[in-house]
């Protein structure tokens, strides 16, 4: 940082750059940093309020709780005592977790089983009526949103009378059939970039068209499958709204789960719903983490990248 101060100082001296120059270049560095930390503000909040003492997000004294009162109370409660693991902390009955795992589990296995063959076969196979369905994806990703209470009302009345309303298995294939569309588009574009002469060259070398699948198109759309797993898996993970409509207390996935905790008819635990709301973005940021290089890959190479 002290070579870049230098060499910039230099070529302010020397005329390679003019003092307006390195004005813009500073004034957009502090606005960078300025953005970040308003974006970055209301996490701090939320788990300065998950250690904070009592039930209120804000302090006597300011906008922050004393850190003197810190504690771990609120995360003991979410854990040990809370529907979080177990209902109502005891162990037996499986809690919001378990529940939101095996969601996930159906959303992203029937999901993948889906989107990886039926994107390779959009990318690198002609066949009738492929511009169609190409068309009735795009269609799809794109008019979903519009219908989103027509469908929610239609969902619930089906559901309903086929008895399958409070089924956490049901819920997660319905939210797999709400994720292909899109994620195989997108995994479709990321494998379009993949050149087929490296299929070429397998084939040449007397590889069946299954390893060429499994050796040489697979390990190279790592990226694009490491995208569209996360986007899968937030699929199962986040969603509220028909989660909320369609299951039975027994039942509440762990987003549904941490809007009953803010709707308590008679007092709103704040500390406890912010060590609650932590816990519950925890994984996704793990997992994001942990592919963040495949995911930035992905996103690159299907187009996405902004």
């Amino acid at each position: 940082m002290i070579d870049d101060l230098k060499t910039t100082i230099k070529q302010v001296r020397t005329g390679r750059r003019s003092v307006a120059d390195v004005g813009k270049t500073i004034a957009g560095s502090a606005g960078a940093v300025a953005l970040v930390l308003v974006v970055m503000f209301p996490v701090y909040w939320i788990i300065s309020a998950s250690f904070s003492q009592g039930t209120a997000l804000l302090s006597s004294e300011g906008l922050f709780a004393d850190p003197s009162t810190y504690n771990l109370d609120a995360y003991r409660w979410v854990l040990f005592e809370s529907d979080f693991f177990w209902e109502d902390g005891e162990f037996g009955q499986p809690g919001a977790v378990f529940n939101s795992l095996i969601v996930v589990f159906v959303t992203v296995s029937v999901s993948l089983s889906v989107i990886i063959p039926g994107a390779y076969a959009l990318s690198r196979r002609k066949f009738r009526g492929r511009e169609k369905i190409l068309y009735g994806y795009v269609l799809f990703t794109q008019v979903g949103a519009g219908l989103s209470i027509a469908t929610l009302v239609a969902l619930y009345a089906l559901f309903v009378n086929l008895g399958l309303s409070n089924n956490l298995l049901v819920l997660g294939l319905f939210y797999a059939a709400g994720a292909i569309p899109f994620n195989t588009w997108l995994l479709k574009t990321f494998m379009d970039n993949i050149p087929i002469s490296y299929e070429e060259a397998a084939i040449v070398d007397g590889a069946s068209q299954w390893q060429v699948i499994r050796e040489v198109i697979l390990p190279l759309s790592k990226p694009g499958i490491a995208v569209v797993l996360i986007f899968t898996f937030l699929a199962g993970w986040n969603e509220f709204i028909i989660a909320q409509t369609l299951l039975q207390p027994e039942n509440y996935t762990l987003s549904v789960e941490l809007y009953a905790l803010a709707t308590d008819e008679y007092q709103t635990p704040w500390t406890e719903f912010a060590a609650f709301a932590i816990l519950f973005a925890l994984p996704v940021a793990i997992i994001y983490f942990a592919a963040q290089n495949y995911v930035e890959s992905g996103l690159s190479f299907g187009g996405m990248e902004g």
